[in-house]
């Protein structure tokens, strides 16, 4: 009896050992186009016979394989990291002999869970990050991309653990269980957790893969991301982003309460017109001006000063007001009351401020009509500064810069000149004084720069500087380069134009010759130029020229000018047309200047003459100079200073030199530049006569410009030697011997006689022709 009872217990204990071995779940069934993910153990395969490998193609059509997993039983096989190798997608199924017919396979994925943390009611609003108060009611949201895990029951699960703010550890968070959530849609929520009688401060939270075998996802790195969220007590609140504020800029409040409510907030009752007031400014998300307040009696009930604003997720919601030059400069009170209960609330108080206007105009303050003034300054009154101008006999009240026969009307600011301010608060308006509309005279006037469209007699109450600025008439000046020009020099006839005039117009009248109206541009400096060059001045005839510039004043426009297609005719406005070429050169002259003194022209001009004169050149004497010495060749002449002459100084010698003999050769040259002088031009050139030999020079002074040349010549001579003294008395001395100066040379070859020399052979020669004949 006693064996029998043993032999039973040993047969329990084996059959209580093979049910352990058997107790894991069953392995999920994986078919040809189902996808696996990375990390789950126990896949059975074997729906797709005879597979031992699973092979991804980086070219399926070349068969080129880029990660191959072996299967080494189909039953039971563990998806790992290392076998993906990070490459995921459709993996082909291989048997012992390659590629299985039908191409089977399976897609491989890495799992991705991403948690967030939102409002119950809307399921839309993320709190992660943010501070949520007790009254807020939560969830959690999980979204997947395991769909191939879906089922029912799940057999996937995960936890979502919550972190508290002193480091413990929950699945059982505001009445809800959060462990073992089942993975069985793509979206899944988790909600309804009470934040009531929860302690403050910061929680955190993570899904985690749970001990399922069904996956065996958990620890191998696939958990979720981690959110966070703060419980705070929140309270009512209001707060200003500026305790002051200059008007025509912005304030912002930010209202601070509990999550996704409403609440009113509005602008307090100060006795004032709607646009005197802050206004809030429209477009507002979760902002909605206008709405009706009932039981609230110290608002200032206007559309624009009040609105209902709902929170966010977080509980805050900001509002911006707006201010213009209109707003006025006081303190306005800002409240926010709970609907639910009014004598919840809070108040913030924000100073509205005047701002200020300056101006400044560029320069001394005096300038000539025509030139352009930059004014500039800051406006911290208004986004725009209105300008006008009075003075002597424009519009009582102002008148627009731009356009003095406009006058300026209060409040009407298309009537003014405006310039935006920019956001540092400055502003600049470059005023043409040529474009008044109308010719101003000459005097004192006063620019307005104003913080709103006001003129001279509405000035109170506003901002506002002013500049006084003084107006001249333009006025030309002009000189030539040199009172007279040789032929063949350049001239430039130069001077300043005041104004700003684009160009001026230079003619020129000589014995028959006119050169009429030609335009020179006027730098920004007021100065200009003409020139006429050496080929022009070669030309002209020697005598006197007759120039007037024109200076086209105010307006830019020449008024005294050669009618279209002539060369010689001249008209202006109130004349008839004139052919200068018909006259006198002095009579045309004449007709132009009468052209420019009408009444009906406002050009102005200037006159010069200048003389035009054959070039020359003068050589200073130079007398007889010695061997060995240094001295100055100099002269005179009517040429341009800064003109060059080429000096050239050579032996009158000449003769024939032997083969044998090495050349010699005496002289100098080169170049200088003609220097300013009175009443004339000079020039000089210093001379080494340390390699001269004793003979007859010549000196050509030449102007390559010009081709005026002059000529003459000098002497070198030999140095006298030093004399001997004799003693007197009866002492008995040795006879002396003269010292003999021998000038060097480039060569040991017999002197060459000077001109001088030259004549007294000839001389001689003549003497014994005729002696020979009487014999």
């Amino acid at each position: 009896m006693k064996s029998i009872t043993k032999t039973m217990v040993v047969a329990f204990v084996v059959l209580m050992a093979v049910s352990l071995m058997v107790a894991p779940a069953a392995a999920r069934a994986v078919a040809s186009g189902n996808t696996v993910y990375v990390g789950e153990e126990g896949l059975d395969l074997s729906g797709i016979a005879g597979i031992t490998r699973l092979v991804h193609y980086s070219d399926f059509t070349a068969g080129a394989a880029d990660n191959i997993i072996d299967v080494p039983v189909a039953t039971d096989f563990d998806l790992t990291a290392t076998d993906a190798g990070g490459i995921t997608g459709t993996y082909y199924a291989w048997n012992a002999g390659g590629l299985i017919a039908g191409n089977p396979f399976v897609v491989v994925k890495v799992p991705n869970v991403t948690l967030d943390v939102v409002l119950n009611n809307s399921r839309s609003d993320s709190v992660n990050g943010k501070s949520v108060s007790r009254d807020t009611v939560l969830a959690f949201e999980l979204q997947n991309n395991v769909g191939g895990l879906y089922a029912t029951p799940a057999i996937a699960t995960m936890d979502i653990e919550i972190t508290t703010p002193g480091g413990g550890k929950l699945t059982q968070f505001g009445g809800v269980s959060t462990a073992a959530v089942p993975i069985n849609a793509s979206k899944i929520y988790v909600g309804g957790m009470s934040l009531s009688g929860v302690e403050a401060g910061t929680y955190t939270a993570v899904a985690k893969w749970t001990n399922n075998p069904a996956t065996g996802l958990k620890d191998k790195g696939f958990d979720s991301n981690s959110v966070s969220f703060q419980v705070t007590t929140k309270t009512l609140a209001i707060e200003s982003n500026k305790d002051s504020v200059i008007r025509g800029n912005t304030f912002v409040v930010t209202i601070t309460g509990e999550s996704k409510k409403a609440y009113w907030v509005y602008v307090k009752d100060a006795g004032l017109a709607n646009n005197q007031y802050p206004l809030i400014a429209p477009g507002q998300p979760s902002v909605v001006p206008g709405v009706q307040m009932t039981g609230v009696t110290d608002l200032a009930n206007f559309t624009d000063t009040k609105a209902q604003v709902t929170t966010s997720a977080a509980g805050t919601r900001t509002v911006q007001f707006n201010t213009t030059a209109i707003t006025d400069d006081q303190s306005f009170t800002i409240k926010v009351v709970d609907p639910t209960n009014l004598a919840t609330s809070d108040d913030v108080k924000v100073k509205v401020e005047k701002g200020q206007v300056t101006m400044t105009a560029s320069g001394t303050g005096i300038y000539y009509i025509g030139e352009e003034i930059t004014l500039s300054g800051t406006n911290t009154d208004n986004s725009t500064t209105f300008l006008f101008l009075t003075g002597p006999n424009l519009g009582a009240n102002g008148v627009k810069l731009e356009n003095a026969t406009i006058s300026v009307v209060d409040t009407a600011g298309n009537t003014f000149t405006t310039e935006s301010v920019e956001t540092d608060d400055t502003w600049s308006y470059k005023w043409d004084t040529s474009s008044l509309g109308e010719v101003v005279d000459s005097g004192t006037y006063t620019i307005y720069a104003v913080s709103a469209p006001r003129d001279k007699a509405h000035l109170s109450g506003v901002q506002y500087a002013t500049a006084s600025v003084v107006l001249k008439t333009p006025f030309i000046t002009a000189t030539a380069s040199a009172s007279s020009v040789a032929k063949g020099d350049e001239l430039t006839v130069s001077g300043t134009a005041e104004g700003n005039p684009n160009n001026v117009y230079v003619w020129i009248f000589g014995k028959n010759f006119r050169l009429l109206s030609q335009s020179a541009s006027v730098e920004s400096d007021g100065s200009f130029e003409y020139d006429l060059d050496s080929g022009q001045t070669s030309n002209l005839a020697s005598g006197q020229y007759f120039v007037v510039v024109q200076h086209p004043m105010m307006d830019g426009q020449q008024d005294v000018q050669l009618v279209a297609g002539t060369t010689a005719t001249i008209i202006a406005p109130g004349m008839t047309q004139v052919n200068l070429a018909n006259l006198q050169a002095s009579d045309a002259a004449t007709a132009l200047v009468n052209a420019l003194n009408s009444p009906n022209v406002d050009d102005t001009y200037t006159k010069l003459t200048f003389l035009v004169e054959e070039p020359w050149i003068r050589i200073d004497t130079i007398g007889d100079q010695n061997v060995g010495s240094t001295f100055t060749l100099s002269g005179t002449t009517n040429l341009a200073s800064g003109d060059e002459l080429l000096i050239d100084v050579t032996s009158a010698s000449f003769q024939p030199t032997e083969k044998t003999q090495a050349s010699e050769f005496s002289g100098a040259s080169g170049t200088v530049t003609i220097q300013q002088g009175e009443p004339y031009n000079t020039w000089s050139f210093e001379v080494d006569a340390s390699a001269f030999q004793p003979d007859e020079y010549i000196v050509n002074v030449e102007s390559v410009e010009t081709g005026a040349t002059q000529t003459t010549t000098f002497n070198v001579v030999q140095g006298q030697a030093t004399p001997t003294v004799t003693p007197t008395g009866n002492a008995t001395v040795a006879p002396t011997t003269a010292a003999t100066t021998t000038a060097t040379t480039a060569a040991p070859t017999t002197a060459t006689p000077g001109f001088g020399a030259l004549i007294a052979l000839i001389g001689l020669g003549a003497v014994a022709v005729l002696v020979l004949r009487r014999n």
